[in-house]
């Protein structure tokens, strides 16, 4: 009977203490190394700045076709935009203009 103290006792002092230590570093390795660990920051504050420049690249085109729609608005159409556009569109050209291509 002595022996199987010194069975259970080995057990209660080694055995389950390592396997509390094996869990720990287990879920300390996933902390660290996992997708939402803190390796993984470095990649999505990279990720973050791209999607920055590409969000103010989009404002700025956003901006823009803004601008356009309020220049093309139905009861106050600016005229500039409205020739710019027919020339380009139609192909209208009055006789005595000249046309000079850009490349």
């Amino acid at each position: 009977m002595p022996r199987q103290r010194k069975n259970r006792d080995y057990v209660n002092t080694v055995i389950g203490p390592g396997l509390a230590l094996i869990a720990l570093l287990v879920i300390a390795s996933y902390a660290l190394l996992g997708p939402t660990g803190i390796i993984a920051w470095t990649d999505y504050r990279a990720a973050l700045h791209e999607r920055t420049v590409e969000l103010a690249d989009l404002q700025k085109e956003r901006d823009a076709l803004r601008n356009r729609q309020r220049l093309l608005d139905r009861d106050n159409v600016d005229p500039d935009l409205a020739g710019e556009l027919m020339r380009k569109e139609l192909n209208v050209v009055a006789p005595d203009e000249v046309v000079v291509p850009m490349k």
